[in-house]
């Protein structure tokens, strides 16, 4: 294993993101910091480096403290043995409740089968 390998390459191996490209794209934006230092793609992670990782969707930063250097991608199991999350349960459940709300905001106008689906648990046919 080598000492340190590059943010988005790292972040691409340890699967917190699904493509090399979009972990680049967080390190462009500025939105991957380390000690509060946006990191640049092409920048190295080393151990002991704490790094605030956005969410894919939503707003929060996870707390990630690197505990080994890979380079490929591996199995699931094996990459979360790389890193420690340090990020409180508070931020996870806000997440959840921001996931949620979008969902329940998304769901939109009902379809004709499925206003026929409310009126019937309404009660609307029984008074007809």
């Amino acid at each position: 294993m080598s000492d340190s390998a590059r943010a988005d390459k790292w972040l691409w191996a340890t699967r917190f993101f699904k493509t090399r490209g979009l972990a680049a794209e967080v390190c462009i934006t500025g939105k991957l910091k380390r000690n509060g230092h946006p990191l640049k793609p092409a920048s190295t992670v080393q151990q002991n480096d704490v790094l605030e990782i956005p969410f894919i969707e939503g707003p929060g930063f996870r707390q990630i403290l690197v505990k080994e250097i890979i380079i490929k991608r591996v199995g699931a199991p094996e990459a979360q043995a790389c890193y420690q999350d340090l990020t409180s349960p508070e931020i996870y459940e806000a997440h959840k409740n921001w996931q949620i709300a979008r969902q329940e905001a998304a769901k939109g106008r009902p379809t004709k089968r499925n206003r026929r689906e409310i009126d019937k648990i309404h009660g609307f046919w029984d008074d007809v």
